[in-house]
């Protein structure tokens, strides 16, 4: 498939779109996979020392919306529809990578796999199936 916007529109359109949040660091895309990563302190902690369900959630939400935009444009709302995760293995309090693959891309629908990986061990921690509904766009 045809990219449409580079790492760094992309890594713009992230800034911009959450300003309140540590945004992810859109790390590469090419083809159908984009990788970014998510730097954590304890504020995206859980007790016992791990990264919580909601930062894992929200990342690979955030890597799926990414590689949809690369693909179609800044079609900023474009909203999920379902996200389903698996939580493999619990990872370090420390910096997480997601990379999503965009296994179809519809007019109205699209679908993306996420492997979320702990940047310390390299471990593979999530997997999750992200879709998205996209509106009317050029």
């Amino acid at each position: 498939m045809t990219t449409r916007l580079t790492v760094e529109h992309l890594q713009r359109i992230v800034d911009e779109a959450f300003p309140d949040h540590t945004p992810p660091v859109v790390e590469s895309f090419e083809g159908d996979t984009l990788v970014v990563v998510q730097g954590v302190d304890h504020r995206h902690g859980r007790p016992g020392g791990t990264i919580s369900g909601p930062t894992m959630m929200a990342l690979a939400d955030n890597a799926a919306w990414l590689v949809i935009l690369g693909h179609i444009g800044p079609v900023l709302l474009a909203v999920t529809t379902s996200l389903h995760i698996d939580f493999l293995r619990k990872p370090p309090l420390d910096a997480i990578a997601a990379r999503a693959t965009l296994v179809k891309l519809g007019r109205r629908l699209a679908v993306v796999d996420v492997a979320i990986t702990s940047r310390a061990t390299g471990e593979l921690v999530a997997t999750a199936s992200v879709t998205y509904s996209i509106p009317p766009h050029d």
